[in-house]
């Protein structure tokens, strides 16, 4: 599974800021596969300039088209690219320090959310107003002058634009997620597992994702969930592919790669193993 983030900043082909770990990119994508596996350890928003392209998680899938924006949180995705036609689009990969940094001295009430809920959220599309057709263009500007503006102006316009969405935005979810950010130092290890299990990610990239080292990522997990980060995951795709194997039509191998198994072979012995049944007699003996 490719990082975006990381190949984004170490590349030397996009036209990019780089500001510590905040990156704003210009980016125009090789259309080259037609999925394409990512994630990201930081939040980040993208504005689709042309092209078309479908963002998938495990809660939800976004069609963006030219003109539309999208915030997705730090995670993984399966991206659908549409090989008609080049793909350009704004991108701004955003760090917890410059969130948690834009949220402090807010002052506004925010309705209470779940927990649950707030750890299922993993991308919204962002309505389209003056203040971001705005905020869009005049990044542009500054994509293609030929003289870079001072980190502090970006750093800047960045802070207005999420703390904008923090008091406009209508979406409860994203409002109470960016709470979370401000009152926490670490991602919660729950949002982050939970919404990432059944994407093919190693431990080394859950602990990216979760911002701890490797050694500290496996204390938690354990201290938190009682048991291995591996045994967990294991569990929780093959539980996974059940619910799919029942509601759903998709073929064996495809629900073994939605679950987040690379081998069917492996798959089909790691669920008989646990229910007693291969994948295809679990599924008539289910409906």
């Amino acid at each position: 599974m490719q990082n975006l983030y990381d190949v984004i900043k170490d590349s030397l082909y996009f036209n990019k800021f780089l500001i510590n770990d905040l990156i704003c990119v210009e980016y125009t994508c090789p259309l080259e596969n037609e999925h394409v596996d990512i994630f990201t350890q930081y939040d980040y928003i993208i504005h689709v300039l042309s092209g078309r392209k479908t963002w998938k998680t495990i809660h939800g899938e976004w069609k963006l088209e030219a003109g539309e924006t999208l915030y997705v949180k730090k995670g993984a995705a399966i991206i659908r690219q549409y090989l008609e036609e080049d793909f350009c689009m704004l991108g701004f990969f955003l760090p917890d320090d410059l969130l948690r940094e834009s949220m402090l001295g807010s002052n506004k009430k925010v309705a209470r959310v779940k927990d649950n809920d707030i750890h299922q959220f993993t991308a919204t599309t962002l309505i389209k107003d003056d203040f971001l057709d705005g905020f869009f263009q005049s990044m542009l500007n500054y994509f293609r002058s030929d003289i870079q503006p001072h980190d502090s102006i970006i750093k800047l316009k960045l802070k207005e634009l999420l703390l904008n969405l923090f008091y406009t935005s209508g979406n409860q979810l994203l409002v109470a997620y960016l709470c979370y950010i401000r009152e926490n130092n670490k991602p919660s290890l729950t949002h982050i597992m939970e919404t990432n299990f059944c994407f093919n990610l190693k431990l080394e990239d859950f602990a990216k994702l979760s911002h701890r080292s490797l050694s500290t990522f496996k204390r938690d997990f354990f201290n938190h969930y009682n048991m291995t980060p591996g045994k967990w995951i294991l569990s929780k795709r093959l539980a996974h592919a059940g619910n799919l194997l029942i509601n759903g039509i998709s073929s064996i191998s495809q629900i073994a790669f939605d679950s987040g198994f690379e081998d069917v072979s492996h798959f089909s012995r790691a669920f008989k193993t646990k229910f007693n049944a291969s994948p295809r007699e679990f599924r008539k003996s289910s409906g």
